[in-house]
């Protein structure tokens, strides 16, 4: 019986190429207390996520107009960091002496101009929009998760403790970076620009008249000074609480900083002090009253809102650059989603009779390399992850294509036997070290000997929403059990991650990894994708638009027959090999029909014939996509929405935000529908009914969600071509009447400790339910194995985790905790992250000290500078700090060269044309401190050099 629910989805068609509307959203906590009842949505779907102010009184629904001059989070961070991220994208292409001019302001446009002349093909920006979104959605999620904690919102005078949040979350950020673990950067880059922004709003900063950001707040080595202590009053009454300007004379006179006191629970504050201000805060009403919070834009505070917009900013945009510094400017666009789109991961079977696999992985992986060299298509990066048994791992992750190669010449085929082997294993290190959406390729010929993480490694895939697909060899020289039970495993894991479940003989495996070759591509989208058992006869219609390219159905299972018809009536069938449509390879139980290039546009059909299990898939490759998370809603002083990271629940409305990409933003596309669809049979579908809020933004309502697994389905129209496009989620997924909360609200340092409270609570039967924590770098954890629950009732544990002592900082752990009812009818799931970080104690940068200038051969006379050059010599040394670790060179086309860098005192030394005026090279010591040489011999010249 089909559960009724309410279903409310937002689709936010939200294009970076339409940067002045996305900006024009704001920047700070947006609550307008002028309207009785105020939902403020913080969309932080895959794409652009935009602050909606939703005023709901009765059947009544609207938004604060785009450009109406609120602001918020969102619109700061996202204008530092597209700032920044164009900065760097014109630095790396100036040093690669390549033009960076994008076509357009859309992410496409942007990724493509940004990677070079060499990307040639389909550009997809949604790597780019997830980086986005993940960290504007940590940034909202500290108004749920610390909605009472002073430092994180410097409230309440908490300075040197919000202080320490940001250098600690530095350290963590630079130490991900290092390691590579780039979606852990970007969460704890989120939460530390949310603090950060804060400073700007709730304290006194620019009503002491300051216009520019208080560096002493990422530098740690400088103190913080002129603090008003707790005794000190700082604001005067202001009966009418909408005061322009509270702050007591003698503060602004000695120049003291002070922040308002936040009451959520108490209306105590000490006396004299500020309060933050509005009708969530208690403290608002005790004496003196008002607040002095500049979160939104009122009458009489408009000239200090603006200010604290712009400055906020500003010290984003200074975060954001030190990062960049640190990183590298390569690393730091690969930490923002700035690559090419496609990763290539493998997951091998090592046992003694894997060599003909391991030859075809090798083979394979060759083939994409050379093949894809210098093309859009050529992988961002390339993972391989071995395994045994009992061994599996470590994780070999590279941008380099010839480390690669040789990690996969150096596979061999040992050991083993007659037992199943940690295949599951293997795949959870892929999933949780592969980026989000990854395409992940598992070979082996054996089943799960580690069945157990099954749960795991499924809401691992929901999590990630990445892709798995099987290749599952049967050679007969090995007396293993090959189960159908056993490989239905594997079946049932493709189909909930969208991929295929492959069975051939060796001999068959080089014929059946094209399916590798196909998916391994840049802006790869799935059109359709069903699975029906029992089998039996069907007809699929799906929609081909005009921006496909290279569509391919893949079909699994055996006895099968097909008929494929495109929209003018014309037909071939599954035993035309090549026919008018497209060419047919069979190959075990896969059947792969790759179209003719020159399709008609429209609706087509499959009609399938077969009383045995099968799957369809029809993909190919566009720009048009989309990405979704499900959400839910907080309260709060700042209500929003909050990613789920498990399942959504049962009974109640579900939320499900998603943004849709085109080629030329939300005025380029029509949104026809979004619906809810069941990929097993028998097929339901649950449409939606839209509202279209202008803007791009969409609200859409699903009365009733299928029963049991579903994916999103959205059909639009394509303005530039005129055609119907058809879209869906791979990644399949249900609702459950359980709900566990937990959240990381720190790193944790090697050797110690730390403990990770978490709740769970389930709407439907109560009783025992089994607990079971994983994590992927075998930290070890204690908790209860089971809670006992009250329906309606949270009950309360902890996880105490407690990383070796000798885990290297930056080490970033995936934390999958699971909560089943003891008949296993109904689980739920959160997925986690934490770092490891070592305790840092050196924020000294390191110092440059200019030696030697020799510029006097520089003609006065710019136009003549080309024969001559000038020489720039200095030391650096990073004192008793940890060591400098590198310096490059920012600024000018010279030569630099420097003395070892294990030196206690190291010589720089530059040489450039006369031509190349300014010099500025960076030095960052092993912990990421930063610190800068720079010199100019620019001076007042007869003529100047042309722009």
């Amino acid at each position: 019986m089909e559960q009724e629910m309410s279903l409310i989805v937002v689709l936010n068609i939200k294009f970076l190429g339409r940067i002045g509307p996305f900006l024009a959203l704001g920047l700070f906590d947006t609550l307008d207390r002028s309207y009785s009842t105020l939902h403020v949505l913080i969309m932080s779907s895959g794409l652009g996520i935009a602050l909606l102010s939703l005023v709901l009184s009765g059947s009544t629904v609207a938004f604060v107009p785009i450009g109406g001059g609120v602001s918020n989070h969102v619109s700061i961070t996202g204008a530092a960091i597209l700032k920044k991220v164009t900065e760097t994208c014109q630095a790396v292409a100036e040093a690669a002496h390549h033009e960076f001019k994008p076509t357009g302001s859309s992410p496409e446009e942007l990724v493509q101009a940004c990677l070079g002349p060499t990307a040639t093909g389909l550009v997809s920006g949604a790597k780019f929009h997830s980086a986005l979104q993940e960290i504007y959605n940590q940034n909202g999620l500290v108004d749920r998760n610390f909605i009472n904690s002073a430092p994180h919102h410097f409230n309440s005078e908490a300075f040197l403790e919000g202080r320490g949040l940001i250098t600690e979350g530095m350290a963590a950020i630079k130490a991900n970076i290092r390691k590579q673990n780039f979606q852990a950067a970007r969460e704890t880059l989120g939460r530390v620009l949310h603090t950060l922004q804060d400073f700007y709003s709730h304290s006194n900063w620019v009503e002491l008249g300051y216009k520019e950001p208080y560096i002493n707040l990422i530098r740690p080595d400088l103190p913080l000074e002129d603090l008003a202590d707790v005794n000190t009053p700082t604001c005067k009454d202001c009966t009418s609480g909408t005061c322009t300007n509270s702050i007591l004379p003698s503060i602004l006179q000695e120049r003291k900083l002070t922040s308002g006191y936040m009451g959520i629970f108490s209306a105590a504050k000490p006396k004299g002090k500020c309060s933050h201000g509005g009708a969530t805060d208690l403290t608002s009403t005790t004496v003196p009253r008002g607040g002095i919070s500049k979160d939104e834009r009122h009458s009489d505070n408009v000239a200090l809102h603006n200010v604290a917009v712009n400055v906020a900013t500003e010290a984003s945009l200074q975060l954001l650059q030190d990062i960049r510094l640190t990183a590298g400017d390569n690393e730091f666009l690969r930490m923002m989603g700035i690559a090419r789109s496609s990763v290539v991961c493998f997951v091998i079977d090592t046992t003694g009779s894997m060599s003909d696999d391991i030859a075809e992985a090798r083979a394979i992986v060759n083939e994409i390399i050379d093949s894809k060299k210098g093309t859009q298509d050529e992988p961002s990066e390339y993972i391989l992850v071995p395994f045994n048994d009992p061994e599996f791992g470590p994780p070999i992750r590279t941008t380099d294509p010839n480390k690669m190669k040789e990690e996969v010449a150096k596979l061999t085929a040992t050991g083993g036997g007659d037992v199943p082997e940690m295949c599951l294993s293997g795949l959870q290190l892929a999933l949780t070290n592969a980026p989000a959406s990854s395409y992940i390729y598992v070979f082996t010929d054996a089943t799960a000997k580690d069945i157990a993480l099954k749960d795991t490694i499924v809401a691992l895939i929901r999590s990630s929403k990445s892709t798995v697909s099987f290749f599952m060899t049967s050679s007969g020289r090995r007396r293993r059990s090959l189960r159908a039970a056993s490989f239905e495993d594997y079946t049932e894991l493709a189909l909930a991650s969208g991929g295929q479940a492959i069975t051939v003989s060796k001999a068959q495996l080089p014929e059946a990894t094209d399916v590798i070759l196909d998916t391994s591509t840049s802006a790869l989208v799935t059109v359709l994708q069903r699975a029906r058992n029992p089998g039996k006869q069907e007809t699929f219609p799906f929609m081909l638009d005009e921006s496909l390219k290279n569509i391919t159905i893949y079909i699994t299972g055996t006895s099968i027959g097909f008929t494929l018809t495109n929209p003018a009536g014309v037909s071939q069938s599954s035993n035309e090999a090549t026919g008018k449509l497209g060419t047919i390879k069979t190959v075990g139980n896969l059947r792969r029909i790759r179209f003719n290039a020159d399709i008609q546009t429209g609706t087509w059909q499959i009609n399938i014939n077969s009383n045995q299990p099968y799957t369809l898939k029809v993909t190919g490759q566009s720009t048009i996509t989309f990405i979704y998370e499900f959400v839910e809603r907080f309260g709060g002083p700042h209500p929003g929405y909050a990613v789920l990271s498990g399942r959504p629940q049962a009974g109640q409305p579900a939320t499900l935000m998603l943004s849709v990409m085109g080629r030329k933003g939300p005025s380029s596309m029509t949104i026809g529908n979004v619906a809810l669809v069941t990929v097993s049979g028998p097929e339901t579908v649950r449409n939606s009914t839209t509202t279209d809020m202008g803007n791009g933004e969409i609200l859409a309502t699903v009365d009733v969600v299928p029963e049991g697994e579903f994916v999103v389905s959205l059909k639009g129209t394509d303005k530039e071509s005129s055609s119907e496009f058809q879209r869906q989620s791979t990644t399949q997924m249900s609702i459950s009447k359980v709900n566990i909360q937990a959240v990381v609200d720190s790193s944790v340092e090697p050797g110690k400790a730390f403990k990770l409270p978490f709740s769970v609570m389930t709407q439907g039967s109560g009783g025992q339910y089994s607990i079971s924590a994983r994590n992927d770098r075998n930290v070890p954890m204690n908790y209860p194995s089971s809670l006992t629950l009250i329906t309606g009732q949270y009950a309360n544990a902890t996880i105490t985790i407690t990383p070796p002592a000798d885990t290297s900082s930056g080490t970033d752990v995936t934390l999958t905790l699971d909560a089943k009812s003891s008949s296993g009818v109904d689980s739920n799931y959160v997925v986690l992250r934490f770092s490891v970080v070592s305790k840092i104690t050196d924020f000294v940068q390191p110092l440059c000290e200019v030696v030697n200038v020799q510029a006097d051969e520089c003609p006065q006379d710019v136009s003549q500078c080309g024969p001559f050059q000038w020489e720039f010599a200095a030391t650096l040394s990073d004192g008793n700090g940890t060591g400098i670790e590198s310096i490059s060179l920012r600024q000018g086309s010279g030569n630099l060269t420097t003395t070892s860098l294990s030196d206690p005192i190291i010589q720089a030394n530059y040489t450039a044309s006369c031509c190349s005026q300014i010099v500025e090279f960076v030095a960052v010591d092993k912990v990421g401190n930063v610190g800068k040489c720079h010199h100019s011999i620019v001076r007042y010249r007869i003529n100047r050099l042309p722009l």
